[in-house]
């Protein structure tokens, strides 16, 4: 190990540790002023934040980064806007840390509560997405955790800019740099030390990546890891769905943003519609500039559509491209699913109830949805704000992983003199 990397981490380490024992005690109204104070340091310094970002674009069309790649690398007004919007978002979220979860009282009298509390310090290892630096940052903010970020190198002056203005609000609320602390090196040295060398100050991993970064997060890794595996998608279109809301729902999961997890990467339909419902959607598809890998019937409605390997069925494109399989009613799709899929999100379009509600039980994803697109699988369109990513683990988070999410809790246990016969 590069000493020079050792001991950069090592002070990370330790002010993440400083840190955390200060925001695990600091008011709701403090951190909300952080937050409050970092969105208006976003807005303000867009054009500085653009302007890194237009560095990042430079070196990745230089590298040859491919479409979704870049897409995920982009940062625009909007995209700018929608971050600080995101902030403010998880601002106004009610605060999780010391609230009372389940309570009761024993025939002893003791009184026994369930208490939340942050999970102390977390470190994120993300790809690309320079957003996440934001959605990460405030969302340990808010839950009281010490956050240790290490972005992509590829978004590293994005993230850098976007840092800024994350320190900018803590300082303006009075609470230690250290709460966020983004690593100042694209060192892929940095990235081992924290999985293996830092278990006395990073209490959990939560991993945003490709498959590689996962791998090795899951091979390194001396800490628990909040896991996001890959998004393999899937949108059914049943024979009780209604044609012009299945178009609009499959083209949305597919195309609004290819480059995303959520965004669908398998199509499966009914056998059962196929005279009806195959051939629009996909030329849908097709027209708008995506490709399609279908069976042997969904290469039948186009001569466009390309034959699918058995690769197909468990690949995440994140591009433009889509697999399709025509299937024998809902419980053939979901045995689809239960083989092919990775856990993440899953729908179905359907206007029969009992199907739908056989999908929803049946399906065991992070996320099941009936009659909407896939691209919903968002932690700001729950309502929590942002996320840091969309956990298909099955024990203490899954889905997306918000502010209650980052917590744990402790029992807190009051009596009067009792002791234990």
């Amino acid at each position: 190990m590069n000493p020079e990397i050792a001991a950069l981490m090592d002070g990370i380490g330790r002010a993440a540790l400083e840190a955390a024992s200060a925001l695990a005690l600091a008011r709701t109204d403090v951190k909300n002023a952080a937050l409050q104070s970092a969105a208006r340091a976003l807005r303000a310094r867009a054009p500085q934040v653009l302007a890194a970002n237009a560095k990042d674009m430079a070196a990745a069309e230089a590298a040859g980064l491919g479409g979704a790649m870049r897409d995920r690398l982009k940062l625009d007004a909007a995209r700018i806007e929608a971050m600080a919007a995101g902030v403010e978002q998880i601002a106004a979220l009610p605060d999780p840390i010391g609230t009372v979860a389940a309570e009761w009282v024993r025939p002893n009298g003791l009184r026994i509560q369930r208490v939340r509390v942050p999970l102390g310090v977390i470190g994120i290892i993300y790809e690309s997405r320079p957003n996440v630096t934001c959605d990460a940052g405030a969302l340990c903010l808010k839950s009281g955790n010490a956050a240790i970020l290490r972005g992509g190198s590829e978004s590293h002056h994005s993230s850098t800019a976007i840092h800024a203005c994350l320190v900018e609000g803590l300082r303006a609320a009075g609470l230690p740099d250290g709460c966020i602390q983004l690593v100042p090196t694209t060192d892929r040295a940095a990235v081992g030390y924290m999985l293996a060398a830092m278990t006395e100050c990073i209490d959990v991993i939560v991993p945003r990546g490709g498959k590689s970064l996962i791998a090795r997060v899951q091979q390194e890794a001396r800490v628990p890891v909040i896991g996001h595996l890959e998004g393999n998608c899937h949108v059914y279109v049943d024979r009780a769905a209604d044609l012009s809301m299945a178009r609009a729902i499959v083209k949305n999961a597919k195309l609004r943003r290819t480059g995303i997890c959520g965004a669908a990467e398998t199509l499966l339909v009914d056998e059962a519609c196929v005279a009806t419902h195959l051939a629009p959607i996909v030329r849908d598809l097709l027209d708008a500039g995506c490709e399609v890998r279908g069976d042997e019937r969904v290469q039948a409605v186009d001569p466009r559509v390309r034959a699918a390997t058995e690769d197909d069925w468990y690949t995440e494109y994140l591009d433009a491209v889509i697999a399709a399989r025509v299937v024998n009613g809902v419980d053939a799709a979901v045995r689809h699913i239960e083989k092919y899929g990775s856990a993440h999100t899953e729908s179905i379009v359907t206007e029969d109830a009992a199907t739908a509600e056989r999908f929803l039980a049946r399906v065991d994803s992070a996320i099941v949805l009936h009659n909407a697109s896939t691209q919903f699988a968002d932690g700001g369109e729950f309502g929590m704000g942002a996320e840091i990513g969309i956990s298909t683990d099955r024990f203490h988070a899954r889905g997306p992983v918000g502010v209650e999410q980052l917590t744990s809790y402790k029992y807190v246990v009051r009596g009067s003199g009792q002791v234990r016969p």
